[in-house]
């Protein structure tokens, strides 16, 4: 009985306060705070935007074609993770917190549609959707600023950053290529440095350590189903040929691989940390690494669905184009030695981190880059690779040698 009339109070609150449909912000406290729905609907943009960059390296599997793809996923990245940042601590899911965060949605769309073209002839369209986020954002932050006085100091430096990327970024409609893209990477830099600063300021809005790992492992899983509808796209276009099925299912089971390396082993390590100290700003520069580790690890992940795509829907011929092996390679090689980072420096085990996924980063690099592999033979060992390494760190946490917590 006092346990139902608890659960009924506590549904009254929540009644009382959805028929309030504006509420001034205040920092998220609540010790069960997880993605919320209107997060969830928010990422469904980001997915296209991935797909869509995803297409810029798989039509141009040069150096160049590497370049484009990497500088488009940053912007787009930093859009969707300086975005969550506000959320996590501000997340008031009010109407007017809706609005803004259903006008950035649009703003998202706009760079997904144009990505193809950001560094071309629809680069106007893509900066306005950019821009179009930091406004939002701006407006976010102001709306604390008039609400939370005690918050200005820890929110000072994100304005600064926003409206300085912002400009920059607003600047590049009126210019000509280069100048344009210059001033982009200006304005994502300076975006970057708000975090950073805002960490070092004493009594700064702390970060909420549940919400923040459970909302990057959605990136990643979110990255990671591009690898799915590799398999996907890669039996349809190949006409289910014998070959093709053999290669879609270890591509499948080379994906589910870094998903169990990332959920259970790396990022269950680096959440661990992050949930010990909780939210101590002597060391958040800890939150700052976490944060930007994802970069290079989000970035890889979808060079891999690039590869595995271009993998199966070839998995019929004799060998895979040398762009199509370097992008694989370099993917799985990326993230493997991005992961073995953010494990070893977050979890402070070293000898773990480098057993795996550290080893499997040359490992994979090399048997991409041998030539005369067929493309079942690529995915097939890449994928005993993953598999294997695995089952290596199965072992190492058996063991205490890795301590993780769910992600």
């Amino acid at each position: 009985m006092a346990d139902a009339k608890a659960e009924r109070e506590r549904l009254d609150r929540e009644d009382e306060e959805e028929r309030e449909l504006v509420r001034p912000p205040d920092v998220n406290r609540d010790s069960n705070r997880s993605a919320t729905r209107l997060e969830l609907f928010f990422d469904l943009a980001f997915v296209l935007f991935v797909a869509r960059c995803a297409d810029v390296l798989a039509g141009h599997e040069t150096l160049s074609g590497g370049f484009r793809f990497v500088a488009i996923l940053v912007a787009g990245w930093w859009a969707w993770a300086s975005t969550t940042l506000y959320a996590n601590r501000f997340d008031t899911d009010d109407a007017i917190f809706r609005l803004l965060t259903l006008t950035g949605m649009a703003g998202v769309i706009v760079m997904a549609a144009s990505a193809e073209q950001a560094i071309g002839e629809h680069a106007r369209w893509f900066a306005m959707g950019y821009v179009l986020l930091r406004v939002v954002l701006i407006a976010g932050y102001l709306r604390v600023w008039r609400n939370l006085p005690q918050a200005r100091a820890g929110i000072r430096p994100y304005l600064w950053g926003h409206a300085a990327g912002a400009a920059c970024w607003t600047v590049s409609l009126a210019l000509p290529g280069p100048a344009r893209y210059v001033l982009w990477a200006v304005g994502v830099l300076l975006d970057l440095i708000g975090p950073t600063l805002a960490a070092r300021v004493p009594d700064a809005p702390p970060l909420h350590m549940q919400h923040l790992p459970e909302r990057f492992g959605l990136f990643v899983i979110l990255v990671l189903g591009e690898s799915v509808t590799a398999a996907v796209v890669g039996l349809r276009d190949g006409h289910w040929a014998a070959e093709v099925v053999v290669t879609a299912t270890f591509g499948f089971l080379a994906a589910a691989a870094l998903w169990w390396s990332y959920f259970d082993l790396s990022g269950g390590a680096a959440k661990r940390r992050l949930v010990e100290e909780g939210g101590e700003h002597t060391r958040q520069g800890v939150h700052d690494f976490y944060v930007y580790a994802h970069l290079p690890l989000a970035v890889s992940l979808a060079a891999v669905a690039v590869g595995l795509e271009h993998a199966v829907l070839h998995g019929a011929e004799d060998h895979l184009t040398s762009g199509a092996r370097g992008v694989l390679g370099a993917g799985l090689a990326g993230y493997l030695l991005s992961a073995a980072v953010v494990q070893g420096v977050l979890s402070r085990r070293w000898r773990a981190a480098v057993l795996w996924p550290g080893l499997g980063a040359p490992l994979v690099l090399l048997l991409t880059l041998l030539p005369g592999l067929s493309p079942v033979g690529v995915v097939a060992s890449c994928a005993a690779v993953l598999v294997g390494g695995v089952v290596t760190g199965v072992l190492q946490h058996r063991a205490g040698e890795v301590r993780v917590a769910k992600v």
